[in-house]
C-alpha cells in the first residue's frame, strides 16, 4: 500500500518542458527513471508508482496549468488515499538563489501560484514541500516571463546539480523521513 507521494509542479506540454517553472517535473522525471517507474495517464494528471528504498512511493504530474494544480492534486491523492501530510511537494523558487534546495515541513505560499492552488483546494498549508532555487528575473523582465522561459546556457550545470540533489532529497524523505532530509540536503 501507498503512503506517500512525491508531487513535481509543472505545466504540460512542449512548450514549458525547459522552463524554470517545471523544475518539479523534472525532478519526479528523474526519480521515476532512477527507479524504473513507467507514467501512467489519470484525467488531471500523471502518476508513476515506484519502490524507493523498499518503500512504495506514488510519484505526481498534474496536467494542469500551475495555478490549477490543487484539483489534480486532490484527485490523485484521494484515488490512492494518501494523506496531504504525506506528500512532498516539489516546485521552483524565486526566492532562493539559483541551485539552491531546501525542504520545509510547512509553511504559505510564498506567493508560489502551484502552491497557492494546493493550499486552496485542501484548506490547509501543513504539507512537505522541497523548494528549488531559481532566482530572481533579472531588472526589467517581468516575474510570469522569467518562470516561463529556460534557462540560460551557463546556468545549466548548476541546474542539473540541484535536479539531482533534490532527486535524492525526495528519496531520503521516502527512506529516512523530513527531519533527516532537512538536515541533508538543506543547503
Amino acid at each position: 500500500m501507498i503512503v506517500q507521494a512525491a508531487v513535481g509542479l509543472g505545466n504540460p506540454g512542449a512548450r514549458y518542458a525547459g522552463t524554470r517553472h517545471n523544475l518539479g517535473f523534472r525532478v519526479v522525471d528523474l526519480l521515476a527513471g532512477d527507479l524504473g517507474g513507467d507514467w501512467a495517464r489519470a484525467s488531471t494528471y500523471l502518476f508513476c508508482e515506484v519502490a524507493c528504498a523498499s518503500k512504495p512511493l506514488l510519484l505526481v504530474k498534474p496536467m494542469v496549468y500551475m495555478n490549477n494544480s490543487g484539483a489534480a492534486v486532490g484527485d490523485a491523492l484521494l484515488r490512492f488515499g494518501i494523506d496531504l501530510e504525506d506528500t512532498l511537494v516539489v516546485v521552483d523558487d524565486v526566492y532562493l538563489d539559483l541551485g539552491c534546495v531546501r525542504l520545509r515541513r510547512k509553511g504559505s505560499d510564498g506567493g508560489h501560484n502551484g502552491l497557492a492552488s494546493i493550499i486552496e483546494a485542501f484548506g490547509a498549508a501543513g504539507f512537505p514541500r522541497l523548494r528549488m532555487g531559481i532566482g530572481m528575473p533579472p531588472e526589467g523582465m517581468g516575474l510570469v516571463a522569467y518562470v516561463l522561459n529556460g534557462f540560460d546556457e551557463g546556468e545549466l550545470d548548476v541546474v542539473e546539480r540541484s535536479v539531482r540533489t533534490a532527486a535524492d532529497g525526495v528519496a531520503c524523505w521516502t527512506a529516512l523521513g523530513l527531519d533527516a532530509a532537512m538536515n541533508r540536503y538543506n543547503s
